[in-house]
């Protein structure tokens, strides 16, 4: 077994580079507007509250704590934690580049740039499900932070899809915004069932019921039905993710 994690530091150096570039764009200097502010030029039926992005927040304080428990002398060293290295770098650089493609409103090879982050968000959160038996850092500060990282860029990646059908003016194959807005929350609840269910994991659709609600929130004023369709799909993946997390205690017994 190799002495220490070969990726340790440049994990620590491509978190730091993103975190960058996110204070950048939150601050207005990259383009000249906040990321909200490209985000309300493009209003969509599936457009949640502005409270539902504080979750950025909760995923960097996470992955921070990853960041800490893949320096350890002890745990430095854990397949779980090497496995993942890699592929980390490439989330945080795909980060960047999502960000910095969308400060300057190149709004489709901004999709591009999400959709290649989801798929290594995929990769890391297949292997840390692959983790037999792990230790309590390794649930907390492994599989939640994945799990959540990767849920909410699943919500992220159908919101932008919207948005880039909005900016191009898509007729929508003469169905009605609020038919495509329920499909696609309806896509993205069956996606939060299809994913978390072979691995039990309660945390992947907690994450679209926070979406949901906060597109519930922003829709209640507007359309009511999309208010209603994101309203009674936060309920099922609620309920749904209740069954997960006893299904997986009862796994373990």
């Amino acid at each position: 077994m190799l002495r220490s994690n070969p990726y340790k530091w440049w994990n620590w150096l491509a978190f730091v580079a993103a975190m960058v570039v996110n204070a950048l764009a939150n601050t207005a200097v990259l383009g000249g507007k906040t990321t909200g502010e490209i985000s309300d030029q493009y209003p969509t039926m599936i457009t949640p509250e502005g409270y539902a992005f504080t979750i950025w927040s909760l995923i960097y304080v996470l992955l921070l704590g990853f960041l800490l428990y893949q320096s350890g002398r002890v745990t430095e060293t854990r397949d779980s934690v090497r496995s993942i290295g890699p592929w980390f770098i490439i989330s945080c650089v795909l980060n960047i580049a999502w960000l910095l493609l969308w400060q300057y409103e190149y709004i489709e090879l901004s999709l591009v740039a999400m959709v290649l982050l989801l798929l290594s968000l995929f990769v890391i959160y297949r292997r840390t499900r692959s983790i037999y038996y792990p230790t309590s850092g390794e649930m907390w500060l492994i599989k939640l932070p994945f799990s959540l990282y990767f849920g909410w860029l699943s919500v992220a990646v159908i919101l932008n899809i919207a948005i880039v059908l909005k900016k191009n003016g898509w007729n929508g194959f003469g169905l009605s915004e609020l038919v495509w807005a329920v499909v696609f929350l309806l896509a993205g609840a069956l996606i939060a069932i299809l994913v978390s269910y072979p691995y039990r994991d309660s945390i992947y659709p907690l994450v679209f019921v926070w979406g949901y609600v906060a597109i519930a929130l922003e829709q209640q004023d507007q359309v009511e039905r999309a208010f209603i369709a994101a309203l009674i799909l936060a309920i099922i993946l609620f309920v749904y993710a209740i069954y997960l997390f006893f299904a997986r205690s009862r796994d373990r017994d």
